[in-house]
């Protein structure tokens, strides 16, 4: 194995020397998400493409692609929104070929984790789905025998001679970290190959690796592109419910995992008010809860602080460095990550955090975050009170919890690392599984309760149900009789549906006959919640994209505007009372900014003043 790699400025000349070195059948690891290198796999691609004696097959997860709209009213907001962020973000040939069905027989691709409901209805995909814990798909890569993996790095510091000595892997050592070392160990026969990108950030820990590691690097400015940054979601009053509950049981010198996603800012938030404003803090916790639960929960601000270990490094993570919350360190760090994927803002607070603390953030191989094997005994002195906080699609009364995939088999995303948190909260003496989830969900107009009695298809069985987290409440399952778990599921299902729910859990004898849903549960409505938290609302104390979103404030209005509209879509009712609403009001400057983002500043024909009316009806004030 040289000392450095042999460097090249062509894709198509290093396309060359990848087919020289491994023949005809490539089987290739392609990073998840952000680490993809783009230009050289699309190469790959079309070279594989033209000569169908070259078998390419392709193990990835989390193909990113640019948002798509389904609307006119969407274009006009995700259209200029798209071309500022994603524009010069080059897209996977691959993608394309496999969405439009004209992917060539000699060429396979296998993801094990999918864009959240990217790929529904989508029959190719769907059926090179793999479904995979993250910490097996090392093992299935290897049994599948990968012999080349393309991934996106950033160069270290230059030697003498103009070529870095070191590489980091970034944003995803999720896996590649432990492949490179069964190489390095001669345990793997495997080509290894980087496209440097200069936008990613240098990260240490498992992801800072001797340039040796590679075989092949190609660098040249033309393959230099920005990264994938997804804006943010707006936070509703739900997440805001979930977050401040959830923030409750954590306890000070623990250990945290969180996700990515509204109600995982929702939860960073309401940990940064514990931490800079306690009684306020109370005050809120104090309109939810209950005066029997709210002795048992913390609302102290954090002394010793917390240490992050988690599959994905999310903002949420950074903004509680700098509030102090994640303080406690393990063997010199912060942090300890798998990969990483973000808004802007992500880039922005890692450029803005003091070099020394950006030292402390380690990027790992999901080995070592999301599971105990290996150096168990240090793990687990590590991660005390650890909290593993991820989210669900759907929770049965049972226990059981939905994540990735309906009732039909389609899948929507993918088990990721959700079973190996929830391993390690049994596996550990005072830890807790927390999943969080809205008790309901909107389309066309029509809501549905997010409880439901059964379900075809589970990620997490039942036996290892723990806490649920919605809007209305914390169910702690563990240790619970299927009788005491339902109740504890109603106590936190949205009141419209829980004398359904409960009914069919009399019929079959899960519940005694004389069984009588508490008083207090029927305070579970929407209106109750909103009324609860209005005042804190319109003080500003919860934002809507409390960690910044990477749009401008007229994009942030307009997106909260729209996922207003967007569950309301194909309910002709829904629709004429927030058309009929928005025709009576009288645009504020802020909404006629809005307005004006969308090209609806002045009524125009029917189509525009229907829009502008719908808009007006759903923009903040």
């Amino acid at each position: 194995m040289s000392e450095l790699p042999r460097r090249f400025d062509d894709a198509e000349a290093l396309v060359d020397e990848i087919l020289q070195r491994l023949g005809n059948t490539l089987v290739v690891g392609l990073p998840l998400g952000l680490g993809k290198a783009n230009h050289l796999i699309n190469a790959l691609f079309q070279r594989a493409q033209a000569n169908p004696k070259i078998s390419l097959t392709i193990c990835t997860a989390l193909t990113l692609e640019k948002p798509s709209t389904k609307s006119d009213l969407e274009q006009r907001f995700i259209g200029p929104l798209s071309a500022r962020l994603f524009d010069d973000y080059p897209a996977l040939e691959y993608a394309k070929a496999m969405r439009s069905g004209a992917l060539p027989s000699n060429i396979t691709v296998r993801e094990f984790f999918m864009q959240p409901g990217g790929w529904l209805g989508v029959p190719l995909a769907q059926q090179e789905y793999t479904s995979l814990n993250y910490t097996h798909a090392l093992d299935t890569l290897l049994r599948w025998k990968v012999n080349l993996i393309l991934q996106l790095v950033a160069p270290g510091e230059q030697s003498a001679d103009g070529q870095p000595t070191r590489y980091s892997l970034s944003c995803n050592p999720d896996i590649s970290a432990d492949l490179l070392e069964r190489r390095r160990l001669g345990e793997l026969p495997l080509l290894s190959v980087g496209q440097v990108n200069h936008a990613l950030p240098f990260m240490g820990g498992a992801a800072d690796r001797p340039a040796s590691d590679f075989d092949c690097i190609l660098q040249s400015e033309q393959y230099e592109f920005p990264l994938f940054t997804p804006p943010h979601s707006p936070a509703a009053t739900k997440h805001y419910a979930i977050g401040l509950r959830v923030a409750s049981l954590i306890a000070d010198g623990g250990t945290l995992q969180i996700g990515i996603g509204s109600i995982g800012d929702a939860i960073a938030h309401a940990l940064r008010l514990r931490q800079q404003q306690p009684q306020r803090f109370h005050a809120l916790l104090r309109t939810l809860e209950t005066p029997d639960t709210l002795p048992s929960r913390h609302c102290e601000p954090f002394e010793q602080g917390l240490y992050g270990v988690t599959e994905m490094l999310v903002e949420g993570f950074l903004a509680l460095i700098e509030a102090g919350v994640i303080k406690r360190e393990v063997d010199g760090k912060l942090i300890h990550a798998g990969f990483f994927i973000g808004s802007p803002v992500l880039y922005e607070i890692l450029e803005r955090l003091p070099e020394s603390t950006r030292n402390k953030i380690a990027m790992m191989p999901v080995s070592y975050t999301n599971s105990l094997y290996g150096d168990e005994q240090a793990k687990r002195a590590a991660r005390p009170k650890a909290r593993f906080i991820n989210s669900a699609v759907m929770v049965t009364l049972t226990g059981s919890v939905v994540s990735d995939g309906l009732a039909d088999a389609q899948v929507i995303s993918g088990v990721g690392g959700q079973y190996n948190f929830v391993a390690q909260a049994f596996a550990l003496p005072d830890a807790r599984a927390i999943i969080t989830l809205p008790a309901t969900r909107t389309h066309k107009g029509k809501i549905s309760s997010n409880i439901c009695w059964q379900y075809p298809h589970t990620t997490i069985p039942r036996h290892l149900r723990d806490m649920v987290v919605t809007e209305y409440g914390v169910a702690d399952l563990r240790d619970k009789s299927d009788a005491e778990v339902i109740d504890a599921m109603l106590s936190v299902s949205d009141a419209q549906f829980q004398q359904g729910l409960m009914a069919q859990a009399k019929k079959v004898g899960k519940l005694p006959a004389d069984y009588q849903l508490p008083v207090e549960y029927s305070r579970n409505t929407p209106e109750q919640l909103e009324s609860s938290l209005a005042a804190v609302q319109q003080q500003g104390e919860l934002p809507a994209f409390p960690l910044g979103s990477g749009m401008s404030a007229e994009e942030e209005d307009l997106a909260q505007a729209l996922s207003v509209l967007k569950v309301q879509i194909g309910s002709k009712r829904a629709l004429f009372s927030l058309f009929w609403r928005g025709v009576r009001v009288s645009a504020s400057g802020r909404q006629r900014a809005a307005l004006h983002r969308m090209g609806l500043a002045e009524s125009g024909g029917v189509r525009e003043r229907v829009y502008r009316a719908l808009l007006l009806a759903t923009l903040p004030c």
